[in-house]
């Protein structure tokens, strides 16, 4: 009897880090049911000689909360093998909500994640209010990858608590609530809860998003009912009180499936491994996720991430074609630079992180700290505004620029991401749409920290994006590739593996812009045993299922 698809003599990497081999896979309906010598036909069969099949990956850091509404591709990510993605971290999700909040959460999300409110509105069909209905609305939408979501700390202490909920403690009987509800809503689907603790999240009216001062106990009270159906935490945490955010990501490891963080190499990496070693060797399951290059905005002359003085503001409010000219005229031209030079050195310092991606297919992201566009300036005896207008005009506008904020310093980042518990990732897909794009980690990670550098073997890499996040997740079926698994397979090619060059687009509802990135080297990516991908060009199958709790 023929199998539904049969890959064909590839390298095997089954996620589990163990040392690849070469075998054929049969897969009939949504499982993996065969692997070795595959004597029987597929229906359809991909050969695989000289190519490696992997898991799907699984990102465990997106906000596609907004974007699934419009967008069931789940552009950018499932260019890159991702087939498993989670929604609602740092706090911001969209349930649970009551009629008269939908305003309110659509709001907090663009300020936080530049997601355009009038998009989230209007894009999503808002037919829900508990946690269980938002999930229910997500199905129907028919994505082409595997969903899960966790609840958010900011809608489930709005619903319990209202406008208090922003700037007040919660009272006993609020926790009480707030935990309820969290609880409930693992109990109807989400895999966990989600907190965020930096200031720097913020309303439209300026204030930090409901959650970021609630007390400690207050979480601990909703990590404990949380745990009680098998739900993790999601700790976006700001350490600068450090001893006492670490030990309440511990305490959330204590009561609840597991502590996931983020993290960053500026935080210090030793005094970080020295704690969460401690909590492992505690038998905690805690881990961290960490973006896998130096994180940052992308600017260029299609995006508004440029220089601010009144001229550079003027140049925003033209069409691309409208600004490639003005940046070509003389005389606007001397007004852009003399405004930026009459700002002085805090610009100077600043162009000390920003970095050119090149003019090649690949971007690069791996530029030495001793190569930004303030040393490229300096080479050229230029201010490095004019220097940016120079190949900005000599690539026809096309050049874009990375404008690193953390992991600067990739030496470092390779420490932290080498660690045990730090997993590369956290790609924030569907977030700061039109400020940076990195939904292409997954690749990245394989071309550079595997093929490029070495730091990661092949197999090792495959893990840290497979059966490490699935474990996190608490995904039993899928994340390794084994006989009886669900069928989420990458084919690739790994020297040809890259990713293509940010673009932007202008396909959100009301024509609000985004960036994409595509990538190069993906032979197919199946989802629950169906092509959602072939040759880096997608299918248009939505075979991807929401993924709950219980």
């Amino acid at each position: 009897m023929a199998h539904d698809v049969v890959i064909r003599g590839g390298n095997v990497v089954d996620g589990t880090g163990e040392t690849p081999y070469q075998a054929d896979i049969a897969i009939d309906g949504d499982r993996i049911s065969e692997i070795g010598t595959v004597k029987e036909q597929g229906r359809e069969e991909i050969q695989a000689d000289g190519l490696n099949v992997s898991p799907g990956f699984i990102d465990l850091h997106t906000h596609l909360d907004a974007q699934i509404g419009w967008d069931p591709q789940v552009t950018s990510v499932s260019w890159h093998g991702v087939t498993t993605a989670l929604l609602g971290n740092c706090g911001v999700t969209f349930a649970p909500c009551k009629e008269a909040d939908r305003e309110f959460l659509a709001g907090m999300m663009e300020t936080v994640e530049d997601i355009p409110k009038d998009a989230i509105l209007h894009g999503l069909p808002w037919n829900w209010e508990s946690y269980g209905g938002y999930l229910d609305a997500l199905e129907a939408l028919r994505p082409s990858i595997n969903i899960c979501g966790l609840v958010g700390h900011c809608a489930t202490r709005f619903y319990v608590m209202g406008e208090r909920a922003v700037e007040e403690p919660a009272t006993a009987d609020e926790i009480r609530q707030i935990a309820e509800l969290a609880g409930q809503s693992v109990k109807e689907g989400a895999v966990g809860f989600s907190t965020n603790r930096l200031p720097g999240h913020r309303l439209p009216d300026g204030r930090s998003i409901p959650g970021t001062f609630a007390h400690r106990d207050e979480l601990r009270a909703v990590a404990k009912a949380v745990g009680a159906y098998g739900g993790f935490m999601q700790t976006v945490s700001d350490f600068r009180e450090f001893d006492e955010e670490m030990e309440l990501i511990a305490d959330e490891a204590r009561s609840s499936r597991g502590a996931l963080f983020s993290s960053a190499a500026e935080i210090g990496i030793e005094r970080l491994d020295e704690k969460v070693m401690a909590m492992r060797a505690e038998g905690l399951n805690v881990t961290s996720v960490t973006v896998p290059r130096s994180g940052g905005g992308v600017g260029g002359l299609a995006t508004d991430n440029f220089f601010r003085t009144p001229a550079w503001m003027e140049l925003r409010q033209l069409d691309f074609d409208g600004r490639l000219g003005a940046i070509r005229d003389a005389d606007y031209r001397q007004r852009l630079i003399a405004e930026v030079k009459d700002q002085g050195q805090p610009v100077l310092e600043g162009t000390k992180r920003w970095f050119w991606m090149g003019d090649g297919d690949r971007p690069c992201y791996t530029q030495a700290l001793d190569n930004s566009l303030y040393a490229m300036a300096q080479a050229a005896n230029e201010h490095p505004v004019e220097t940016w207008l120079r190949i900005t005009d000599e690539s026809n506008g096309r050049a874009l620029f990375h404008m690193r904020g953390f992991n600067i310093n990739l030496d470092s980042l390779k420490e932290l991401i080498t660690t045990e518990w730090a997993m590369p990732g956290l790609g924030d897909a569907g977030a700061h749409v039109s400020q940076m794009i990195d939904s292409g980690w997954s690749t990245f990670i394989l071309s550079h920290w595997h093929r490029d550098t070495g730091v990661y073997s092949l197999e090792e890499a495959v893990r840290r994006i497979s059966a490490v996040p699935a474990g996190v997740l608490g995904l039993e079926d899928r994340g390794v590739l084994a006989v009886g698994k669900r069928a989420d397979v990458n084919v690739f090619d790994i020297s040809r593996l890259e990713e293509r060059m940010p673009e932007i687009v202008n396909d959100f509802p009301f024509g609000a812009p985004r960036f994409i990135q595509r990538a190069a080297g993906y032979k197919a990516t199946l989802c629950n045993g169906d092509f959602v991908l072939r040759d880096d060009e997608l299918t248009g199958a939505q075979p991807g299922r929401v993924l709950r709790s219980n």
